[in-house]
């Protein structure tokens, strides 16, 4: 008997693939989604939730290209972060793209700037 594949599973592969590779010393990162409402509510209009997503400063490391924290001499003591972590990187850093609605980076290695444990509450000041 053939397996059947939901909707749902074949957009989640379909998404999955057209993640880019990272090449060199690039490095991908997924951006957190924007709360379209304040604390108090209100709804936040939409040239403010596109200005808080494009100066963003925190990002998910989802994949690293080859020769990323390669450089022994730039990283003596290693890699600055890894797979899975959350970073703080600079502001309007990086290449933006979008994939089905979806934000991402590519940055340079060197561009992170600390690992954060803990990504709830944090934002550009």
């Amino acid at each position: 008997m053939a397996k059947t594949t939901s909707l749902e599973e074949k957009r989640s592969s379909r998404t999955a693939t057209q993640l880019p590779e990272p090449t060199g010393w690039k490095v991908l990162i997924a951006l957190p989604e924007v709360e379209e409402q304040t604390e108090a509510g209100i709804y936040k209009p939409d040239k403010a939730l596109e200005i808080e997503a494009v100066s963003t400063v925190l990002g998910c490391v989802l994949k690293m290209g080859p020769l990323a924290y390669k450089d022994e001499k730039k990283f003596p003591t290693g890699p600055w972060c890894e797979v899975g972590d959350w970073v703080l990187m600079r502001a309007f850093s990086g290449t933006r793209i979008k994939i089905h609605g979806k934000e991402f980076r590519l940055i340079n290695d060197d561009t992170v700037e600390a690992v954060v444990d803990d990504p709830r509450g944090v934002e550009r000041a």
